[in-house]
């Protein structure tokens, strides 16, 4: 599939400067990231959840980890629920099912970013399929992050 094409047109309009590295088809970011030879500590996972509202927002952590919704829970209206398959599909419509790429602000959905994201070291995000990563520095990554809210939203797997 490659590149999903909302995620691309987004890296264009933002001008970001950005590799492709490809990896055997896998499912979990963890595998992932061990197929691809990638620190897991450095490549992003977007879980989407959904507040007491029904607004669905974007959480941004580390493959290492995962997201800590009673952390999540003080930032934003409760309780939070993981978002369900059909609400995944609906917002990321040009993306294979559970190739989430992170980067909210191209598909119009708010950001949570973990602190531990960003800052000196390359950072891989899913491209939109189970078989590519695009890598941006962390700086970039954090200008495709514009706006987002960061925090410590995760904890240890």
């Amino acid at each position: 599939m490659g590149i999903a094409m909302t995620l691309h047109d987004y890296l264009d309009e933002m001008d970001v400067a950005y590799g492709v590295v490809d990896h055997p088809r896998r499912y979990t970011s963890l595998g992932i990231a061990h197929e691809a030879h990638v620190p897991a500590e450095r490549l992003a996972k977007g879980v989407l959840v959904r507040g007491a509202n029904g607004v669905l927002t974007l959480t941004v952590v580390p493959s290492d980890r995962m997201v800590d919704l009673d952390r999540l829970g003080r930032k934003l209206p409760g309780p939070l629920m993981l978002a369900s398959e059909d609400e995944i599909a609906r917002v990321f419509d040009d993306c294979d099912s559970g190739a989430v790429p992170p980067v909210g602000n191209a598909y119009a959905v708010r950001v949570m970013l973990d602190e531990r994201l960003g800052g000196d070291a390359d950072v891989y995000f899913e491209a939109g399929d189970h078989e590519e990563l695009i890598r941006v520095s962390g700086d970039e990554f954090l200008r495709l992050m514009g706006g987002a809210e960061q925090g410590s939203f995760s904890r240890t797997l």
